[in-house]
C-alpha cells in the first residue's frame, strides 16, 4: 500500500461549484483498532445532496468539514478486521466514500453480496437510491393503480426508477421531462408513456401536452419552473413527493417560490417533503420486489462511471450539470 489518496473540500463553492474547490491528498493507509475496519474502496457514489453540505448552514445532515475528505455511500473490499463478524475479503457498504482506503468503525458497514449484484448496484438501484425511488412515488407520493404520474429529472439515477416502479403497479400514464433528445429517447426506451426535453419549451406547455387531462402524483427532483408546472397540472387531492430542488443547488439568490402556490388550497393538493432514511421500514420489502423485478428484466437501470478517485470532483460537476444516464459512480 503506497498511499491513500482522498478528495478534501478545499472551498465552499460560491454559486457553481469549480474543480478549485477540490484537492486531492495523499495520507497514509489508515490501521484498525479494536471493532474497526479498514475498507479498500471498490466503487464510490456522487450524489445532488452532496452540493448542499459544501455550504456551510445548518440542515439535516452536518455539511463537509474544510481541508478534510468529502463522504459519501462507497463499496469496497475489507483489507484489515479487528471486528467480530468481519474477515479479509468481504465486500462492504458504508459512508467514507471519497477515499481510497476507509477507516471505520464496524457497526457503520453493511456486508453485501457482490455475486448477487454488480457492487454498484447497491449504491444504486438496491441502495438508497431505489429506496428512495419506491419510498416516494408508493408511501410519500401515495400512488395508486390508474393514476398519472409525472417525474422531472427522469434520466437520472432516482427519476427513471421511479417511473418504471410506477408502471410495474399499474399507472395509467408516466410522464418524465429530462435534459436531452437522447435522454428522452432512453425514457421511452424505459416505458415512459411520454417524454420531453425541458429546454424545448416552457415546461407547463410540455405538460399540458404530454398529460392533457392533468397528473395525479408528481416526483419533484428538480423543483423551479418544474413544481411550478406540476401544482398547475395537479388534479384535486393530488400529491407531489419532494425529493430534491437540483434547479436551485447552486443560486447565490433565494429562488422566486412557484407563483401559483394558492392553487395548493382550492385543489386541496399534499406537498410533502421526505428524505429516504424515515423509510427505512420498508427496506425489505423493496429489495424483495426490487431484486424480483431486475431478475425477471422488468426493470432496468443505467450507470455512467468515471474510473480513478483523482477524477471524483469532475463526476460530481458532471452530475450537476446533468451529464449522467443513471446513476453516477466512480470506480477507484
Amino acid at each position: 500500500m503506497s498511499g491513500n489518496r482522498e478528495i478534501h473540500l478545499a472551498s465552499r463553492p460560491q454559486g457553481w461549484p469549480t474543480a478549485e474547490n477540490f484537492r486531492l491528498v495523499t495520507t497514509d493507509v489508515p490501521t484498525a483498532a479494536d471493532g474497526q475496519l479498514v475498507v479498500r474502496n471498490l466503487v464510490m457514489s456522487v450524489d445532488p445532496y452532496m452540493r448542499g453540505r459544501m455550504n456551510d448552514v445548518k440542515s439535516y445532515v452536518p455539511p463537509f468539514r474544510l481541508d478534510a475528505p468529502l463522504d459519501g455511500g462507497a463499496v469496497g473490499e475489507v483489507v484489515e478486521s479487528r471486528a467480530d463478524g468481519f474477515a479479509p475479503g468481504d465486500v462492504v457498504l458504508h459512508g467514507l466514500g471519497w477515499r481510497e482506503y476507509a477507516l471505520l468503525d464496524a457497526k457503520a458497514a453493511r456486508k453485501v453480496d457482490p455475486t448477487l449484484a454488480p457492487v454498484g448496484a447497491y449504491l444504486g438501484v438496491l441502495g438508497l437510491t431505489g429506496l428512495t425511488a419506491y419510498a416516494g412515488l408508493l408511501e410519500v407520493g401515495g400512488m395508486r393503480a390508474g393514476e398519472t404520474v409525472f417525474v422531472s429529472a427522469a434520466a437520472g439515477s432516482v427519476g427513471s426508477l421511479v417511473g418504471q416502479i410506477a408502471k410495474l403497479k399499474g399507472a395509467a400514464r408516466v410522464v418524465g421531462s429530462a435534459g436531452s433528445p437522447a435522454k428522452v429517447e432512453r425514457l421511452r426506451e424505459l416505458g415512459f408513456d411520454a417524454a420531453f426535453d425541458y429546454h424545448d419549451a416552457p415546461v407547463r406547455d410540455s405538460l399540458r401536452a404530454a398529460a392533457p387531462d392533468g397528473i395525479d402524483v408528481y416526483f419533484d427532483n428538480v423543483g423551479g419552473d418544474h413544481l411550478e408546472a406540476a401544482i398547475g397540472a395537479l388534479r384535486p387531492h393530488g400529491r407531489a413527493a419532494i425529493c430534491g430542488m437540483i434547479a436551485q443547488y447552486n443560486d447565490s439568490e433565494p429562488p422566486a417560490a412557484p407563483r401559483n402556490l394558492a392553487l395548493v388550497i382550492g385543489k386541496q393538493l399534499t406537498l410533502r417533503g421526505f428524505l429516504v432514511n424515515s423509510h427505512n421500514h420498508l427496506r425489505d420489502q423493496f429489495v424483495t420486489e426490487m431484486s424480483g423485478w431486475l431478475r425477471d428484466g422488468r426493470l432496468h437501470h443505467d450507470e455512467t462511471v468515471v474510473d480513478g478517485i483523482e477524477n471524483a470532483p469532475e463526476a460530481f460537476l458532471g452530475l450537476l450539470r446533468g451529464q449522467n444516464l443513471g446513476k453516477m459512480l466512480v470506480r477507484l
